[in-house]
């Protein structure tokens, strides 16, 4: 789901990499039924069933609230996951012809949650949903009320988090490349893509780690409340961050097994 109006270079990248998953999410699943081709509607959802997503796979499908078109999906992306009563006054609507194949929604998110790789996907996929749209509500406000939602850019050697601060946002790299330090000694490296700085959020304690950039970089600042709101709301996303979380500390435990044997 994507804002009208030119999107940010930052914003345009994420939007390529997003709309590219779901296909790859579902190439292992089997649809439920054949194509559905819909000409211009104003209200697509009513006429498709309520317990199915949708791959838009010809199309442009708009979104509208009281009336007004504010966002899109395009070809390759995933439909169906913004209905319920948070939705009742949003509206899907489309000028011309769309194609959409369906498969069940409770098929889609055992298939997404059975594999952690998938899982964590997904929550990065949500995660950049909401950073697109909260990037889009920033560029709209005047700069003296601006967050700090949406992206930045930084050069190599850019202080994204330092340890001892208080956790406020939680950060994942669009594109680039840091690394972790505590008390001055390097203990990991953040690739692109990596989710970091939620442990701090979770535990409500002062950040444990310092991460530098290590070449210029795009990252993704997400708003604390907002990420444990999700978090809260869907505990298979915090389950998939949570075993994100124990991956790396069993990374760090084993590096540290080697260091102490190599002194000894």
């Amino acid at each position: 789901m994507y804002l009208l109006g030119e999107p940010s270079a930052p914003a345009d990248a994420l939007i390529n990499r997003l709309q590219n998953l779901p296909g790859q999410w579902l190439q292992e699943l089997s649809p439920c039924a054949p194509v559905i081709e819909l000409q211009a509607t104003d209200d697509l959802f009513a006429q498709v069933a309520g317990d199915q997503l949708f791959l838009l796979s010809e199309g442009v499908v708009h979104g509208c609230i009281a009336g007004r078109a504010l966002f899109y999906w395009q070809e390759g992306d995933l439909l169906g996951l913004q209905r319920g009563e948070q939705w009742s006054d949003c509206r899907l609507r489309s000028e011309g012809t769309v194609r959409l194949l369906p498969y069940r929604r409770a098929e889609v998110l055992h298939h997404l949650y059975a594999d952690p790789d998938r899982a964590e996907q997904m929550l990065s996929y949500l995660l950049g949903q909401m950073a697109l749209l909260a990037h889009a509500v920033a560029e709209l406000k005047p700069r003296e009320f601006r967050s700090t939602n949406g992206f930045k850019r930084f050069e190599a050697g850019a202080v994204l988090i330092h340890q001892g601060d208080a956790a406020d946002h939680v950060f994942v790299i669009i594109d680039g490349h840091a690394e972790a330090f505590v008390d001055g000694h390097k203990v990991g490296e953040v690739p692109k893509d990596e989710i970091f700085g939620a442990m701090a959020l979770f535990t409500g304690e002062p950040r444990n780690a310092t991460v530098v950039t290590r070449e210029p970089s795009t990252v993704m600042l997400i708003p604390g409340d907002q990420f444990l709101s999700m978090t809260r709301s869907n505990p298979k996303i915090a389950h998939s961050l949570i075993e994100g979380m124990a991956r790396r500390i069993g990374q760090l435990n084993r590096q540290i097994t080697q260091l102490t044997a190599h002194r000894t």
